[in-house]
């Protein structure tokens, strides 16, 4: 068995992405590899982060238990936890659960795809507005798959642009889903409406954060 460090386990709506709206068991891993200027979790990788050690049969059981069958595994970055690959196979096995990893992009996935029955995923392209997009493993976005989504966050225009040259670059609008997501507080939702009107943009969605609507945009467990 392997120990994970767990931040928390919880109970919502995915509130973005290819499951936007459905009832899901998040796991907050702990722990991320970047330091993106608009993060809204930062605290799960901080030192000082609550935290509880559990070995992915505690996990599993866990999810099982609830009754749900979608699982979101989140962070922080869950890539880069150690043995991710024993928990990712445990959860495989697990015939109820389907398994989706929302990944920041900076780690390769090429090994976790020749699993017997692999995750989705959702890519998030780190673009020029979180300080981050040089850390990308362009690997990722060669590879996508039907099941994949890849995820955009957008703090203004230049990050539209570019956007708009990687999903054409690799044809990601013809490959998995594409989503456009605003940085909260940083670009209005109409001007990006107003960027896929002026680029006859198809194939991708705009999409907000539900959480951030239903809930207090702060509110930790939703």
């Amino acid at each position: 068995m392997a120990d994970f460090e767990v931040v928390e386990i919880f109970e919502s709506i995915n509130g973005e992405g290819r499951f936007a709206g459905e009832l899901s068991n998040f796991v907050r891993l702990k722990g991320c590899n970047l330091r993106c200027t608009y993060c809204d979790t930062a605290w799960a990788y901080e030192a000082d982060a609550p935290r509880t050690v559990m070995t992915e049969e505690e996990i599993c059981e866990r999810l099982l238990q609830s009754g749900i069958s979608r699982v979101t595994l989140t962070g922080g970055e869950p890539m880069i936890a150690k043995n991710i690959d024993v928990l990712l196979e445990r959860l495989s096995r697990e015939e109820s659960l389907e398994v989706e990893i929302e990944t920041n992009g900076s780690v390769s996935l090429t090994a976790f795809r020749q699993m017997k029955r692999p995750p989705s995923f959702t890519i998030d392209y780190k673009l020029a507005g979180s300080g981050m997009e040089t850390k990308m493993c362009m690997d990722n976005f060669a590879e996508v798959v039907k099941q994949d989504t890849v995820k955009f966050v957008v703090s203004g225009r230049s990050d539209l642009e570019r956007a708009y040259e990687v999903t054409r670059e690799y044809h990601l609008d013809q490959r998995c889903m594409v989503i456009l997501s605003p940085v909260f507080g940083r670009i209005e939702p109409a001007e990006m409406v107003d960027f896929l009107r002026e680029k006859r943009w198809n194939g991708v969605r705009l999409q907000l954060q539900l959480h951030k609507f239903i809930w207090d945009p702060d509110k930790r467990g939703v």
